[in-house]
């Protein structure tokens, strides 16, 4: 065999699989499409599951691809051993219901042997321990020595991954040497040691699984390969692990040269070493598949890979944003075989840099805070250390530091977290982003409902208002019905339809369905989970039965502003990427007869100025009476045109591409005005952050316009009514007044306030209970401000040194609770984070914090006073 370098070997299996009648598929995105129940792509089938299944038709019978992946559970131990990562590339050939087991055995056999040259006694073959079949394929029709064959349990070879397809597999072994091994007798594929390199495993798709150990058999079994690329790498090019393979090297020389550190010279350097160039690897791709880091979900992934990243550069001493500079070099490594990096260059580059600045200005402060927490967890005297989880929460909601690196540092330290704490002041906050998420397209039943709907749907409405169709299913109720009656609210599937179907942002139309004097009501047209268009809405008049021949005929005044404001989305994202930059990208958008939203990458809130600039460029356009065009076309023309795509979308060999006199040119499948200026107007009424490098402008159009400066008009009309002004002219120095007066008032309300709270807590002085040697005293301050009761805290702490304070108040129906413990009490062995803690438990709360300060808080305010009297118990158990 001779050396090969990644990006040929990816060639030459693309080649010799193309040579056996495959059609070659581009990468997927990582962000998988329509899949729930994955975050990212992480295996070469996953994108294809729909295919396996055959919920859709494949391209092709026969298909070879090289899948970008992501697995990220074993994330801590990237860097730490030489065989973890997060990215790698995935080779595989599929058969849909074409050929099994023969072939694709022997295919990859000559792959292996002819056309890599491996030496065949440096190869061995295992299989499913039940699976008689393959073991008469590889011996009599291949000619695999039996001695070179092994049976393996379900453990090692029954391919599943979740829920989907599965089944038994056959993998193919590379013998690295003895040297290599464990020293065992019977070391052998599948032992734990290194010798024994699994790279091509051959899974024969029999089955689909829910995940839960039941098991389906496919009507048509499949082939699913997977080869993974860096070990092919490591193979062919004869070195020890993926972070030697030439293009992952490259990537890591370009951080080693920033560094001035080299690899394999110091254990700690070479484990940053590779986190930083594993972790660079996975971002980049992210970042160019539309991903952007954020709190949650796939964001939350690639700002954790960014941000662990970032960290291991300043253990190598780097301290200025760096990543963005080696994701140069990720591109470079990679730009034969995934051209849309760089087409995406300068805004992958933006989209890291920035997630650098951003944890730069944080890091620094988070880590200094981070350690003064630690320096005093580690100078406790008691067994375990542990850090609060309130501490932890502090980090993150603060300062932005992610727990899962607080965690990784702490592993470092020997220091535990106090989970549950933590986790108790994140279900908040964890609660609002699960009502936050809403599936889209649920139509409220099951898919099922519409399984045995062969074909699909055809639509006539971009040319047509209305059209002859045939009623081809019904529903009511979650189920199949042969007719709908008068009253009756349920959904449609018609033969032909001009009913634009809510997607790619657009609403679906509404409208009405007749037959004879017969009426069903529109109020919706949505897509079921299988691709089927389905009218919503109500029988209103007689009856309507499957088969009916009727007349379909949309809204045309609802249509119409639907479609102002989807042309004025093009328009909109034109002006903005003129005004902001090339860096603007659609990451969403919604447009109905009422509204424009719009969804764009930029990494700040838009300046005013910068809004007036956008609305003045995109009512030039209007004004302009630009045409508009829509055509399909194959997608390279498409590109050529340099129209733009949405990030993570699959387009198909043709497109429809909206152009408006190369102003603004985008593959898009909606519907749109044929000239800019019915658009009518435009007019920006809301910009603001969606989420991390996430921004959100509204606006409206047409009469919506109209509508809103009526709107406005009245407000002010209103506003000038309360102030008693006469005049619009007069209200921003009539505000600025009232504003100033409220001001001075409150500061002194809050004044007198602090003196009521300070006057009720000196009687608790005097009330004291002695306990161990201390002093414990309580108050409920009704009505108190939070900083109110800070600074009596910190008052009678500094005042009584041997004290334990306790005090409440109570305000919207919550109880904030402040223990503080002057400095006697704490070397006594008080813990006011610990009391708290317990203290607020008792109430059916949660709290933490320092030893001599810390604060929580509970909505069961009447539980209050009976913690109160458990407070000498808590106390006099932490007295040493």
């Amino acid at each position: 065999m001779e050396w090969t370098g990644l990006n040929e070997l990816r060639e030459q299996f693309y080649r010799f699989f193309e040579g056996k009648g495959h059609l070659r598929l581009p990468s997927f995105p990582l962000m998988p499409h329509d899949d729930a129940s994955l975050l990212l792509i992480n295996s070469g089938m996953a994108p294809m599951k729909k295919w396996f299944l055959g919920v859709e038709t494949p391209p092709n019978k026969r298909v070879v691809t090289c899948q970008k992946c992501i697995r990220t559970p074993d994330i801590e131990n990237v860097g730490k051993t030489a065989r973890h990562g997060t990215y790698f590339e995935m080779l595989g050939n599929f058969s849909f219901g074409d050929y099994f087991k023969h072939e694709a055995c022997a295919w990859a056999w000559e792959f292996s042997t002819k056309t890599l040259g491996l030496p065949v006694d440096r190869l061995w073959v295992s299989v499913y321990e039940d699976d008689d079949e393959a073991i008469e394929i590889w011996t009599k029709e291949i000619g695999v020595d039996p001695k070179r064959i092994v049976r393996l349990g379900k453990e090692d070879n029954f391919w599943e991954i979740g829920s989907g397809p599965c089944g038994p597999c056959s993998e193919i072994y590379f013998d690295r040497g003895e040297e290599y091994g464990c020293g065992k007798s019977d070391c052998a594929p599948g032992c734990d040691c290194d010798r024994y390199m699994e790279y091509w495993n051959l899974v024969f798709s029999q089955f689909n699984g829910d995940g839960e150990g039941h098991y389906e058999r496919m009507a048509h079994p499949n082939i699913d390969t997977g080869m993974g690329l860096e070990r092919l790498a490591c193979i062919m090019q004869g070195v020890d692990n993926l972070f030697e393979v030439d293009t992952v090297q490259n990537i890591m020389k370009h951080i080693m040269r920033i560094a001035g550190v080299e690899y394999h010279k110091d254990a700690k350097t070479d484990v940053s070493l590779r986190v930083i160039t594993d972790h660079i690897r996975s971002t980049t791709f992210m970042v160019s598949d539309g991903i952007l880091p954020q709190n949650e979900g796939r964001g939350y992934v690639l700002r954790r890979l960014l941000r662990r990243a970032a960290r291991h550069g300043r253990l190598l001493g780097i301290t200025e944003p760096f990543l963005y500079k080696v994701c140069e070099t990720v591109i470079q490594e990679n730009a034969d075989a995934y051209p849309n990096l760089v087409e995406n260059r300068d805004y992958i580059i933006k989209v890291i840099k920035i997630e650098e600045e951003r944890f730069a200005r944080t890091i620094d402060q988070g880590l200094g805070l981070l350690n003064s927490i630690i320096d005093k967890v580690e100078a406790e005297e008691m067994g375990q250390k542990v850090m609060a989880g309130a501490d932890a929460f502090k980090l993150y909601d603060t300062y932005g530091f992610p727990v899962d690196l607080i965690r990784e540092i702490l592993d470092e330290r020997k220091i535990a977290l106090d989970e549950d704490e933590f986790n108790a002041q994140m279900n908040a906050q964890k609660q609002r982003a699960r009502e936050a998420r809403a599936a889209m397209g649920d139509l409220g039943w099951e898919e099922d409902v519409l399984a045995d709907l062969t074909g699909k749907e055809q639509f006539v409405g971009y040319g047509q208002t209305e059209a002859e169709a045939k009623v081809i299913a019904l529903v009511k109720d979650n189920q199949r019905v042969d007719r709908l009656e008068d009253g009756d609210l349920g959904s449609v599937v018609l033969d032909i339809t001009p009913f634009y179907a809510e997607s790619g942002g657009q609403a679906g139309d509404s409208g009405f369905i007749s037959v004879g004097g017969n009426a069903f009501n529109v109020y919706d047209c949505k897509k079921s989970k299988g691709g089927h268009i389905v009218h919503v809405g109500e029988m209103s008049v007689g009856t309507l039965s499957v088969g009916d021949t009727v007349k379909a005929v949309i809204n045309i005044d609802r249509r119409r502003d639907i479609m102002r404001n989807h042309t004025a989305c093009h328009l909109l994202q034109a002006a903005l990427r003129s005004v902001l930059g090339d860096h603007v990208h659609q990451a969403g958008a919604f447009y109905d007869d009422n509204v424009c939203r719009f969804d764009f990458s930029h990494f700040s809130a838009v300046k005013p100025e910068e809004l007036r600039k956008v609305e003045e460029i995109v009512n030039g356009m209007i004004l302009s009476a630009m045409d508009v065009k829509v055509q399909e076309m194959p997608l390279e023309e498409a590109k050529k045109l340099g129209a733009m795509a949405l990030f993570g979308e699959k387009y198909g060999d043709i497109v429809r591409v909206c152009d408006i006199e190369g102003k603004s040119t985008e593959f898009c499948g909606g519907t749109h005005l044929d000239n800019t200026a019915k658009v009518g107007l435009f007019k920006i009424v809301k910009e603001s952050s969606v989420a991390a490098g996430v921004r959100r402008i509204e606006a409206v159009t047409g009469k919506n316009v109209l509508k809103f400066i009526d709107e406005q008009a009245a407000l002010m009309d209103q506003t000038a009514a309360a102030l008693k002004v006469g005049s619009h002219s007069e209200l921003p120095v009539k505000a600025a007044a009232v504003t100033a007066e409220i001001k001075e008032l409150q500061k002194e309300l809050d004044s007198v306030n602090a003196k009521i709270a300070e006057a009720q807590s000196m009687g608790m002085f005097e009330k004291a209970q002695e306990v161990g040697g201390l002093r414990i005293a309580n108050a409920q301050l009704t009505g108190a401000k939070i900083e109110a009761l800070r600074a009596i805290g910190d008052r009678a702490k500094d005042m009584k040194p041997d004290m334990v304070c306790v005090l409440t108040t109570v305000n919207d129906g919550k109880a904030t609770i402040l223990v503080v413990c002057g400095k006697d009490a704490v070397e006594k062995g008080a813990h006011a984070g610990k009391i708290v803690k317990e203290f607020a438990s008792l109430c059916g709360g949660s709290g933490g914090g320092r030893p001599d300060s810390a604060m929580g808080g509970t909505t069961e305010i009447f539980k209050v006073d009976e913690a109160m009297a458990q407070l000498p118990a808590i106390v006099q158990k932490m007295i040493r």
